[in-house]
C-alpha cells in the first residue's frame, strides 16, 4: 500500500487527524491545565450524559478511575437522565459539536432537577445555555469528527475531575501516555504491512465480521471503542464483549457454525495487568474458540500506566479502523447515513 493509494481513498484526510492525535492530546492537556474549577463537596454520584464520540470518554473516564472515584460514575445515552439525579450530582454534559439532541435534552432535565452541571463542548446551543446559565463550561477546539477528537474530550475532563477534587494529580501517567502515542504514531503512519501491526489488523478484518474481547475491569470501554471506530471508520461491523461476562453467556453462541462466525475475525485485546482469573480466562476461551475458527489475533496494550495502556489499544484500534476503510476503498471520514438520519429526524 502506498501514500498515493490512501490519499486517493481518503480524500477528507483522516490520517492527518490520526496521525496529528499526540499534538491533540497535548493541546487538549494544556486546556485541561487553564481550568480554574474549585473543589465541589457534598456531590453523591457522577453523571456523564452524550452520545456517541462524546459519550465515549466518559466511558473511559468511569474505566480508568474505577479504583479511585470514591463516588458512584455512570455514562448515560438518554434524553433524560435517571431517577437518582439531583442536588448532590454533578452532571457533564459532554457534545462536541454542542447540538446533540439527546444530549441537550438531558442537560435542560439536568437543570429542572438542580444539578451541579459542568459542560464540555465546542460551542452550539451547549454552550449557549452554558453561558446564559453560568455553568461550569470547558469550551474546546471545533471543527473536527466527534470520533476523531477523543483527545478534547477527555483529558481536560480529567483535569477537571482533579480539580473538581474527586481524583489525584494523573501529571506523570498523561505524560507517559503523550510519549507511547507519539512513537505509535510513527509506527502506525507508514502503510508498511510487514512492521503495522494497525494495518495487519486491517488485512485480518477484510471482508470478515469482527469480534473483539478484552478484560472487562478497565477495558470495556476500548472494545467499545473498536466497536464504534471499526463502524464509523471502516464502514463494517463488529461485536465487542468482555471477560468474564462472555463466559456467562457469548461463549456458548459459538457452537452453531454460521458463515459468520466460522470465518470472522476474532482480536483479543491482551493487558499484562488484567486479573490472574481473566488471564486463565482469555487463554480458555482461544483454545475453545479456535476449534471454531482460525482467524484469531491478539493485540497486547504498551506503556507502563494504566492510562497509557488503555490509549495505546484505543489508537491501534483507530488506525485498525482507518486502514480497513482503505482497503473496502472508503473514504473514513464521511458518515453520511448517520447525516441522513439526523435530516430525516430533523423534518419529523
Amino acid at each position: 500500500m502506498t501514500f498515493e493509494e490512501l490519499y486517493s481513498i481518503d480524500k477528507s484526510n483522516m490520517f492527518r487527524l490520526l496521525k496529528g492525535f499526540p499534538e491533540q492530546l497535548e493541546e487538549a492537556i494544556s486546556i485541561g491545565n487553564e481550568l480554574r474549577f474549585r473543589k465541589l463537596s457534598g456531590i453523591r454520584n457522577i453523571v456523564l450524559t452524550g452520545m456517541g464520540g462524546s459519550a465515549i470518554g466518559g466511558d473511559l473516564l468511569a474505566d480508568y478511575l474505577s479504583e479511585e472515584l470514591k463516588v458512584p460514575f455512570s455514562v448515560n445515552r438518554k434524553y433524560t437522565l435517571p431517577s437518582f439525579v439531583g442536588r448532590d450530582t454533578l452532571v457533564i454534559v459532554s457534545s462536541y459539536s454542542g447540538n446533540t439532541e439527546e444530549t441537550t435534552s438531558a442537560y435542560k432535565d439536568a437543570i429542572r432537577r438542580r444539578a451541579k452541571i459542568l459542560c464540555i463542548t465546542s460551542g452550539g446551543k451547549i454552550e449557549k445555555l452554558a453561558r446564559s446559565k453560568r455553568h461550569m463550561l470547558i469550551t474546546i477546539p471545533g471543527g473536527f469528527p466527534p470520533r476523531a477528537a477523543l483527545g478534547y474530550s477527555f483529558f481536560p475532563l480529567l483535569h477537571a475531575l482533579t480539580k473538581l477534587g474527586f481524583v489525584r494529580n494523573k501529571a506523570r501517567e498523561i505524560a507517559e501516555t503523550v510519549k507511547v502515542l507519539q512513537k505509535k504514531a510513527q509506527e502506525y503512519g507508514i502503510p508498511d504491512p510487514v512492521n503495522n501491526r494497525a494495518l495487519q489488523l486491517a488485512g485480518l478484518l477484510h471482508g470478515k465480521f469482527g469480534f473483539v474481547y478484552a478484560g472487562g475491569e478497565h477495558f470495556q470501554s476500548v472494545t467499545t471503542r473498536w466497536k464504534g471506530q471499526v463502524a464509523e471508520n471502516g464502514k463494517a461491523l463488529m461485536s465487542a464483549h468482555v471477560l468474564p461476562e462472555m463466559n456467562h453467556n457469548e461463549i456458548v453462541g459459538w457452537h452453531t457454525q454460521t458463515a459468520a462466525v466460522r470465518e470472522g475475525q476474532v482480536i483479543f485485546l491482551r493487558d499484562r495487568g488484567d486479573h490472574k482469573r481473566i488471564q486463565q480466562r482469555l487463554e480458555l476461551t482461544k483454545a475453545i474458540i479456535s476449534e471454531r475458527t482460525s482467524s484469531i489475533a491478539e493485540a497486547w496494550s504498551e506503556g507502563t500506566g494504566l492510562l497509557a495502556r488503555m490509549f495505546s489499544l484505543i489508537y491501534l484500534g483507530d488506525w485498525t479502523s482507518y486502514y480497513l476503510a482503505i482497503l473496502h476503498g472508503e473514504d473514513p471520514t464521511p458518515v453520511k447515513v448517520i447525516d441522513q438520519l439526523k435530516e430525516e429526524l430533523g423534518k419529523a
